[in-house]
Order: structure tokens, then C-alpha cells, then sequence
């Protein structure tokens, strides 16, 4: 029994080693780290951040560093359950974009962006360099940087596709920039395994299904922004096996909605956000047009309920994509597309 007991024991103590969810080296500073074509060094694991964009917020939060948060902006949708206390002690410095004086007032000792439209060449809000000026490293998250072509302006354009390798690299980064490696290592394991699940739940699903992901529209009866081959959404749809009828490699073409018509996806994707920049931010703006515009309203997947209603930030290269692949699985095997 004895012999069982530590067998068994070793066993365990073996599967959480390999995993690399604990005992993980502490981080050695002064650490340097490559990030979107620059280099980022930090004397000592930050006190005082500011994020900008909801997804690498809630990653510090995850990695339980949100007493270390000074300040975040840029958010479409509730904080992830469980953190809403955490978040409440969070100084939002806006909705959407905050100024760079707002920023800097909190005297970060970093800060991270989730957009380069937000902090970039082009940055709303500012240019890496003059943060840097004031020496405040700024980190990116990788997937909107790797891969990606933002000079055009928009929303950028796709040279790769998307993967969630991207989204992990960032939680490994920020936990070696906090020095919480081991909690990191255990975000990606959770993120990884529910990817998995949720792929195996829909393996025998219909051949030619197919999807179109709506995000929103800058008005209501104008081409709606939709997703193209090579983000998030294209993502979840190939991982799934689910064809995406539009074939753009922008993040986020307008598309007209004769054109959709004629693709007739099996499945129409509606963005559902509390950001309100444009009309159709709001769910229920997206759920009348499609009830009543002459075109979209004779639809295959609108007259027999095949549209499924997804936070938006999970249709954004984030830590919530994950919870897209899940929603799409669970909606294709409800709508009986899966055997």
C-alpha cells in the first residue's frame, strides 16, 4: 500500500512538473524581453501599470496582479466572473480611448495595449516612443502585432493567420515581466484544455457548414463589419471545421449584406457588446435588422434561428476567444449540425 501511495504520489508530482503549472525559476531582473520590434527592460517586476484593453486587463487579473493595475480603458463588455470586486478598485481612465495625460497622471512603470491603433505608430493615445521619453516601457500584445500589417490604418491586415499561440505568449510575457511564471503556466494549461474539449465536442460536425461573424456596423443600413480569413473569428471557425464565407485577409472588412445573402452561411455570429460607438454595437439593433431588412431577413439561418449571439471581446485575439470556440460548439451541436 505504501509502495502504491508513493507511486502514486510520484506520478502526480511528475504530471504538474511537465505541465510547467508550478515550481516555475523566478524571473532574474534586470530581465529584457523582445516585444513588437523593441526592446523592453524592467529593473524590477512592475508596481504600478496601466492597461489598455480589456483582454490584456483581465490577463493581469488572472495572473493575480490586479493590485498592481493603476488604471485600464478600452472595454466592450462585464469584466470576466469572479473579478468584478477586483476590477471595481481599478480606476477607469475611459470607456474607450484615454488620453495620454490620464495615462501618464498614474506614473506607470509600464504600461500594455491590447491595439496598436491605440499605442503605436499611428496611436490614438500615443506613440511607444513617447512613453519611452518619460521611461515607460510599453508592451504589446503580440497578436496584434505579429503577423499583422497596421500601417494601412482600420483595423490592420492580416500577413499570417491568427493562432491562440499568440494570445498564450502574452500571458507567459506578462507573468515573466510580474514574476508570477508558475500562475502563467497554469492560465495557458486551463486555456489549452478547454480549446481541446471544446474541438472534441463537435468532431463529427455536417460537412459545408459554414459562418459569417458580425461585429458591428458604423450605421444601420450600410455594409456590416464582418470577419475576414485571418483573425480570431477565422480562428475559431477553422479549428471547428466551420467554413467562413468571407474571404478577405482584413481583420475586419465591410461587406454587403446581398453579398452574405448569396454565400447563405449556415450560421450568422452577432457581436453582443456594451460599447456603444456605433449603432450596432447593441445586440438587440443587430437582432431587428436581421428580423426585418428585406434581404437579410430571407436568410436560411435567420428564419430557422441559426443566429448565435457572442461577446464581442471573444471575437477580438484575446484570452475570450476561447470562450467563442465554446459557444460556436455549443451552438452548432444544439442546432443539431454535429453528430
Amino acid at each position: 500500500m505504501l509502495f502504491r501511495r508513493r507511486s502514486a504520489a510520484l506520478g502526480l508530482l511528475a504530471a504538474v512538473l511537465s505541465s510547467g503549472a508550478a515550481f516555475a525559476a523566478p524571473t532574474q531582473y534586470p530581465l529584457e524581453m523582445e516585444n513588437c520590434g523593441r526592446t523592453l527592460r524592467f529593473e524590477k517586476a512592475p508596481a504600478r501599470a496601466v492597461s489598455i484593453g480589456q483582454s490584456t486587463t483581465e490577463i493581469l487579473y488572472l495572473l493575480g496582479v490586479a493590485d498592481r493595475v493603476a488604471g485600464t480603458a478600452l472595454w466592450f463588455s462585464p469584466v470576466l466572473p469572479g473579478f468584478e470586486e477586483a476590477n471595481a478598485k481599478v480606476k477607469r481612465l475611459a470607456d474607450n480611448d484615454p488620453s495620454f495625460e490620464s495615462v501618464v497622471a498614474e506614473r506607470p512603470d509600464l504600461v500594455t495595449t491590447q491595439f496598436e491603433w491605440q499605442i503605436g505608430p499611428q496611436g490614438v493615445v500615443a506613440t511607444p516612443e513617447q512613453f519611452a521619453e518619460l521611461g515607460i516601457p510599453v508592451y504589446t500584445s503580440p497578436a496584434d502585432c505579429r503577423g499583422k500589417d497596421n500601417s494601412r490604418g482600420g483595423d490592420g491586415i492580416r500577413t499570417a493567420r491568427f493562432t491562440m499561440d499568440l494570445v498564450y505568449q502574452e500571458v507567459v510575457d506578462l507573468a515573466r515581466i510580474f514574476d508570477v511564471e508558475d500562475k502563467g503556466a497554469a492560465v495557458v494549461a486551463d486555456l489549452k484544455a478547454r480549446e481541446t474539449a471544446a474541438k472534441a465536442k463537435i468532431a463529427g460536425l455536417k460537412e459545408g457548414t459554414s459562418a459569417v461573424f458580425w461585429f458591428s456596423s458604423a450605421e444601420g443600413d450600410i455594409d456590416p463589419y464582418v470577419a475576414g480569413q485571418s483573425g480570431a473569428p477565422g480562428y475559431v471557425m477553422s479549428l471547428l471545421g466551420v467554413r467562413n464565407v468571407i474571404d478577405s485577409q482584413e481583420e475586419w472588412p465591410t461587406v454587403g449584406w446581398e453579398t452574405i445573402a448569396r454565400a447563405n452561411p449556415t450560421v450568422i455570429v452577432a457581436g453582443r457588446m456594451d460599447r456603444r460607438r456605433f449603432p450596432a454595437d447593441d445586440i438587440a439593433v443587430k437582432l431587428e435588422f436581421l428580423r426585418t431588412d428585406p434581404v437579410a431577413s430571407l436568410m436560411p439561418a435567420v428564419k430557422d434561428g441559426r443566429v448565435v449571439e457572442m461577446d464581442a471581446q471573444a471575437m477580438n485575439p484575446t484570452i475570450r476567444t476561447i470562450d467563442g470556440i465554446e459557444r460556436l460548439a455549443d451552438a452548432l451541436a444544439k442546432a443539431g449540425l454535429a453528430r
